[in-house]
């Protein structure tokens, strides 16, 4: 493929990468490639396609980049295992398909940030409504000609209507939709699962156009380095999986590799910190010391509670309930299998005075952790529970010029007085909830953390011992125009050169409230339109609720 041009490279097929394909294939006069390291989203790849089946692939190298943190300090110095997709669809094709936007709350606070003025609640709810197809009646804070699949979670299992009185019994809101006009609140989520399979942005986005003329993918292909001349990136440098090294050429460079790769992939090329850069000897492009910094994650625990009845999901993992389980997916696409069981969850306030939600809520009518294992042989159930804006500060960084070496990921969680605080307070909340007489007929007992975890320091000793990443890394190439950003938010191009871009996890300058799959989609439709040079999208000024945080006197 040596010297052939390419009107756009981009690196990376996961969610954003997916996007971008389609869109900026969708003109015949653009020449599109995209390059990924990991392989095909195979059809008959049941770990993939099956909603249940997401527990398989990761922590599997078959299907996992498989990253581990550096020793986390306020951990216990554990390493906190961190997953990222190794298919096509990225991680998009492994994640628990659950569907949250964010509070619009993120995006004004997002337009704050000078020159971010166009990434507000009113300019971004545009394109999420493009990427939606919403199997719901119709509604104008939802999509329905979009890609993108949602079906809303049915809820059928009596523990999860058990759960939303409890929510209620406990004072806290229910509401009609998590992503209009209120997302505080409990309710079914939205998941990116069509008739009974994942529905991952490959899926939706690439598949269906694959057979352009002017598109094409080239898997198991690692980005090395982006090549430049001067200032303005002109290719990318690849190796194959039988190590051929080999180099493709084009207009522009796309960065698509996520909160990880795409920080890596800048710094093997020159774009980054100066400082850490010429330790490891690499030329120098442009000191953006911005590349890597910024890092946000959502830490999570399972509070998990043994069931009296029988009536949780705890059989289907049962050797030999699986094979009639099989069957009815593979055949009808229906039954336990054809679930990610993440139905449903919510937002609250863990206290008076925070202006909007900031704990999140995911139940689930099974006891068990995201490798499979279970605490228990018998029935259970639990909530996925943790803060979403720590103000925790992490970063990536390269340890050596070697493309091959992972980088070094530091989080930082536990490491402020505000993520201390929120984290007892949430764990308060989930116990608040979950012992409500609602739950009284299938309450037997705490099961993780326990009784014996009552204080605020044995409640953080447990989080430090127990504590597992949410698999949501962002912000390491902010958008914005203080020296601290990297990409330009009204272009995506990389600041200080030329003909690059970044589209992925990485340009959010916050973390959004929830999980961050359909903000990444939301972005990429929106730089599609940037980076082709489309008017955007006229903004939507849809009202949403806001509350009013209660004074403090004296």
């Amino acid at each position: 493929m040596k010297d052939i041009k390419y009107d756009y490279v981009i690196v990376g097929g996961g969610s954003a990468g997916c996007v971008l394909a389609n869109r900026l294939s969708a003109d015949p006069g653009n020449k599109v490639l995209v390059l990924d390291a990991g392989r095909p989203d195979y059809i008959w790849d049941i770990f993939i396609h099956m909603p249940a089946g997401l527990s398989v692939p990761l922590g599997n190298k078959f299907y996992d980049w498989c990253y581990e943190s550096e020793p986390e300090p306020f951990m216990k110095n554990r390493r906190i295992f961190h997953g990222r997709g190794k298919v096509l669809g990225g991680s998009g094709s492994i994640n628990g398909m659950i569907y949250i936007r964010g509070n619009p709350m993120d995006y004004e606070k997002w337009a704050s940030d000078d020159g971010m003025e166009t990434w507000d609640y009113a300019h971004c709810l545009p394109y999420f409504k493009k990427a939606e197809n919403r199997i719901a009646p119709p509604d104008p804070y939802h999509g329905k000609k979009g890609p993108l699949v949602l079906e809303i979670g049915p809820c059928g299992n009596p523990l999860f209507q058990a759960f939303f009185n409890s929510v209620r019994e406990a004072g806290y809101p229910m509401t009609e939709d998590i992503n209009g006009y209120c997302q505080e609140g409990f309710a079914p989520f939205d998941r990116n699962v069509r008739n009974g399979r994942r529905w991952s942005s490959a899926r939706a986005y690439y598949h269906p156009v694959k057979h352009r003329r002017n598109l094409k993918l080239v898997m198991r292909a690692q980005a090395t380095r982006i090549l430049f001349d001067g200032d303005r990136a002109t290719g990318v440098e690849y190796v194959r999986r039988k190590g051929k090294t080999e180099t493709v050429y084009g207009e522009n460079v796309i960065c698509c590799g996520g909160a990880i790769n795409t920080p890596q992939l800048l710094q093997l090329s020159g774009v980054g910190d100066a400082r850490d850069l010429e330790k490891l000897d690499i030329p120098m492009v442009n000191d953006l010391p911005g590349v890597g910094a910024n890092l946000q994650d959502h830490l999570e625990v399972y509070v998990q509670y043994a069931s009296k009845q029988p009536v949780s999901m705890n059989p289907a993992l049962k050797w030999y309930n699986k094979p009639y389980i099989g069957y009815q997916w593979l055949f009808h696409k229906k039954g336990a299998a054809a679930t990610n069981h993440f139905e449903a969850g919510g937002f609250i306030r863990g206290n008076a005075e925070a202006a909007y939600p900031n704990i999140q809520f995911h139940f689930l009518p099974l006891a068990i952790r995201y490798d499979g294992s279970s605490p228990s042989e018998e029935h259970g159930y639990q909530v996925h529970i943790g803060p979403m804006y720590s103000d925790a500060r992490g970063d990536v960084k390269i340890k050596s010029a070697d493309p091959f070496e992972y980088p070094a990921l530091r989080f930082n969680y536990l490491s402020t007085e505000q993520d201390r605080r929120e984290w007892v307070e949430a764990i308060r909340c989930a116990r608040k909830i979950m012992n409500q007489p609602a739950f009284g007929e299938f309450n037997g007992g705490e099961i993780s953390p326990g009784p014996d975890v009552q204080t605020d320091d044995e409640i953080l000793d447990w989080v430090a011992e127990d504590g597992e990443t949410a698999l949501h890394p962002s912000c390491t190439c902010k958008m914005g125009v203080d020296d601290s950003s990297v990409v330009d938010p009204k272009s995506m191009a990389v600041h200080g050169v030329r003909n690059l871009y970044a589209v992925d996890a990485s340009v959010m300058p916050y973390i959004t409230n929830g999980n961050i799959y359909a903000p990444v989609m939301m972005i990429a439709e929106k730089a599609a339109d940037l980076i082709l040079g489309n008017t955007p999208l006229a903004p939507q000024n849809l009202p949403f609720y806001r509350h009013v945080p209660k004074t403090v006197e004296g």
